[in-house]
């Protein structure tokens, strides 16, 4: 299912919000109790993808600042995402935004709607994004790792394997040279 076919709206303090549920009650908690106040508190913004006709939000994202910062107990992986960076740019840190939070409404769920959530991020830090932006990262939820895996997220370290939720990440550069080479997208973000 495209999301060209529903509206998307950032939310605001004064957005009435309409209908949502996932499976997740943390989920639908941070919607409707959290959401206004990290925007209003300045610590995540939230979009939507709305179904006018049903009056009913289908999908959410909140997005923040985050920053992938090198391990030094963790050569392995420092090692293996310093070598998809340029000698002369590798750092001990690098620019990233965090998802917060992404969630489908149950009734939409299993239509490929998620996917298109995040490839949606993913356009929208690769083209015409205001700050630099290496990597999307999240703390996947165990029950959303393997949904992260099959959209291409990496682990981070093997430490937090027994944990409840896992960091991941998405490095932004080789989506960004697919695009360039082959892909005419058409959704951003509102500037």
């Amino acid at each position: 299912m495209s999301l060209e076919k529903f509206e998307f709206i950032p939310l605001t303090d004064d957005f009435e919000l309409l209908p949502f549920h996932c499976k997740d009650d943390d989920l639908n908690s941070f919607l409707f109790d959290d959401a206004k106040h990290y925007l209003s508190e300045l610590l995540a913004v939230t979009y939507l993808f709305v179904d006018p006709q049903a009056q009913k939000t289908v999908a959410y994202f909140s997005l923040l600042n985050d920053k992938v910062a090198l391990d030094p107990e963790e050569r392995f992986f420092g090692n293996r995402l310093n070598r998809r960076i340029n000698n002369n740019k590798r750092r001990k840190t690098y620019p990233s935004v965090k998802i917060g939070r992404l969630a489908v409404s149950e009734e939409y769920a299993g239509q490929g709607i998620g996917h298109d959530v995040l490839n949606f991020i993913k356009h929208a830090f690769t083209n015409g994004n205001r700050t630099g932006c290496r990597f999307l990262t999240v703390d996947a939820y165990s029950s959303a790792i393997d949904f992260y895996v099959k959209n291409d997220f990496d682990f981070f370290t093997n430490k937090d394997v027994k944990d409840d939720t896992r960091l991941m990440y998405f490095d932004l550069k080789p989506f960004k040279d697919k695009q360039q080479a082959n892909i005419n997208p058409t959704a951003t973000m509102p500037k």
